[in-house]
């Protein structure tokens, strides 16, 4: 998923939600999976006998919708000499309009952010969108090791999210011996301690990082010289031993130990969402925190920071969940927006398209209703700005969310 910036995935994630909560009449609604090695003329073939064997559905509007969807998905599928990169996805299909007794013919077509693991044509009364959902899961998950000789604590950085599995304490007892043991034999007792630590600090590894989470790499972080002992003396599991990309310094070991690896460890996590993310918000912070600092918040300052080309970058929480909407007068062309919950919609375009134009007094109206991050995304490209979409799940994304959840870092302060 790398190839995919945050504002594609949020788009790809959205649209998943949407076609989650779909129903049909009947079983008319078609989705297809191509995987990128499947010819295009193999996937025509098969749309082909899927159209005559449509002709036998008994339902005069089910047999209709269906030939009208493989007819449209047909003549997508003509515009490919070969799948994508990634292969393609496909949803096709009459939706029912809320509240009328109409149907909308909708047609989705996505390069998903991994390549399509199968071929699937399915028609049924609701859209496959489980293998999507499984694509968009982070694959690249990275285990945190963090030990010295009192405790060890096992974290799991996946995406935008980190998560410390487990913390285990050693009972290995300090450097300095009790009264009445010799040096040696206090150091023999305390190095049958630390080895059986050691052991056990491998196990629960293998069971978080192999058998529960699957990691990909995995980097080994703590205070002093232990986290050496333990790498170089061969008690990982081999499969763990192998992944392992680096040996990092820190000034704790346990769950501060795996926090603070995130710092310590940037260049080997350069591509982790989660830490593009901390720094975003990290410089947002410091900067909105200055009286002249180059940073706004709040959705009108953002917006008019875009329109005066004055934003470099807008993020945006990921569940700020507002859409745009814009009347446009039909007998003057004046226009009003306004800005609105998702849930306030409904609501909003009654009561917009009731109104009386400000202009010239008509209540004829025509609409056009946006999600706020596809308006903020099309502001940003006309002034060379960039958006980024922010995950909610972190400290740092509840940090930013306290700003109302959408904010802009400055080229230049416009007044």
């Amino acid at each position: 998923m790398a190839d995919y910036d945050s504002v594609t995935l949020y788009k790809i994630r959205r649209l998943v939600s949407e076609l989650e909560n779909v129903k049909g009449r009947g079983t008319e609604l078609i989705s297809l999976y191509v995987p990128p090695n499947r010819p295009i003329y193999d996937v025509m073939n098969t749309l082909r006998e899927e159209y005559s064997t449509a002709s036998n559905i008994k339902s005069d509007t089910t047999r209709n919708h269906v030939q009208e969807a493989l007819t449209k998905i047909m003549q997508r599928i003509k515009l490919y000499k070969k799948p994508p990169q990634n292969g393609l996805a496909m949803f096709c299909g009459a939706i029912p309009k809320p509240g009328k007794d109409v149907e909308e013919f909708v047609l989705y077509e996505i390069e998903p952010p991994r390549p399509v693991p199968t071929f699937l044509y399915r028609c049924d009364d609701h859209f496959q969108v489980d293998i999507l959902k499984d694509m968009l899961r982070e694959t690249e998950v990275v285990g945190i090791l963090s030990l010295d000789s009192s405790e060890a604590s096992f974290g799991v950085l996946s995406g935008n999210s980190l998560q410390i599995v487990e913390n285990i304490t050693s009972g290995v007892g300090g450097k300095h011996r009790q009264g009445g043991q010799s040096a040696r034999r206090f150091e023999r007792l305390r190095e049958v301690e630390l080895n059986d630590f050691f052991k056990r600090v491998a196990e629960h590894a293998t069971k978080i990082f192999i058998e529960q989470y699957q990691v990909r790499k995995l980097i080994i972080s703590g205070p002093g010289p232990s986290k050496e002992e333990f790498y170089k003396q061969g008690y990982l599991d081999y499969r763990l031993q192998n992944v392992v990309i680096g040996v990092v310094d820190t000034s704790y070991a346990g769950d501060e130990g795996v926090r603070e690896t995130l710092e310590r460890a940037a260049d080997l996590l350069r591509d982790v969402r989660l830490l593009e993310e901390r720094r975003l918000v990290e410089e947002f912070l410091g900067e909105a925190s200055r009286p002249d600092g180059l940073a706004v918040y709040g959705l009108r300052n953002v917006i008019g920071a875009l329109l005066a080309g004055a934003a470099e970058t807008v993020l945006v929480s990921e569940d700020l969940n507002m859409r745009r909407l814009e009347f446009v007068c039909n007998k003057c062309g004046n226009v009003v927006e306004r800005f609105v919950e998702y849930r306030e919609e409904p609501a909003a375009l009654a009561d917009g398209s009731q109104a009386r134009c400000p202009s010239c007094g008509a209540t004829s109206w025509s609409y056009r209703s946006m999600d706020i991050v596809d308006y903020l995304e099309e502001k940003a490209h006309e002034s060379g700005a960039r958006v980024e979409i922010i995950s909610s799940a972190t400290e740092h994304g509840q940090m930013f969310k306290s700003f109302g959840g959408i904010g802009a870092l400055l080229r230049y302060r416009t007044q």
